[in-house]
Parts: C-alpha cells; sequence; structure tokens
C-alpha cells in the first residue's frame, strides 16, 4: 500500500525524460567516457592569482 504515489513520482519523471528536448554536447560525453579530462585552463590564469591559490593545490597531482 502507499506505491500510488512513489509510482505517479517515476512516471512523470520517465515521461518529462522522454519528451524534453534537450542540447546534449556528445564531445564532452566521448571525453567523459573515455577517461580524458577537459583541457586544463590555468595557462591563461595571471601568476598572481595562481599564486594566491597555491597552498590549496593537492600535492600529489604534480
Amino acid at each position: 500500500m502507499g506505491r500510488g504515489r512513489a509510482k505517479a513520482k517515476q512516471t512523470k519523471v520517465a515521461r518529462d525524460l522522454k519528451y524534453r528536448t534537450h542540447e546534449t554536447d556528445f564531445g564532452a560525453l566521448a571525453n567523459e567516457l573515455h577517461g580524458q579530462s577537459p583541457k586544463d585552463d590555468t595557462d591563461q590564469l595571471e601568476p598572481e592569482v595562481l599564486e594566491k591559490w597555491a597552498d590549496y593545490s593537492d600535492p600529489s597531482r604534480d
């Protein structure tokens, strides 16, 4: 008993996913599936900004 509300919610979500049109970035999806990370944008940052956040970087990434 009491499953009606949950089933109605699942049906609503499924219908929404089926009929909603949304843009898909297939390039990003392919990169994610192949385990490639997006390109690193730290080259565009100024040295002062990088120095400010250097204490927070993960030492295992170097």
